[in-house]
């Protein structure tokens, strides 16, 4: 089981555990401010976008080509931005804390 902490943009923190489905999914589930999700989760519409926190960025996989051209074009971009909808859920992401960046 992993343990999710968003921080809306209110610096409101919200925790959540999961053991399945991508950040996306349990930030939509759990109704998450500010993380849409209107593509459903197949990298399209970067209603997800994210600020990963550092210590967390280097222990996930790359963002897919497809993955950082959408963010190219999204607002509030950084150099830990990430679609949540491409990050799951997984013993590899315990811990992490995601900042809702639109």
């Amino acid at each position: 089981m992993a343990k999710i902490t968003y921080i809306t943009k209110e610096g409101e923190s919200m925790v959540f555990e999961a053991t399945s489905g991508s950040l996306m999914e349990l930030a939509v589930k759990n109704k998450v401010p500010g993380i849409d999700g209107d593509c459903g989760g197949v990298c399209s519409c970067a209603t997800c976008h994210v600020h990963v926190a550092p210590a967390y960025y280097e222990k996930l996989e790359a963002p897919s080509e497809i993955e950082a051209d959408m963010l190219e074009f999204d607002d509030n971009v950084n150099e830990y931005s990430r679609l949540c909808c491409q990050i799951p859920v997984s013993d590899a992401v315990d811990g992490i804390t995601v900042s809702v960046a639109n």
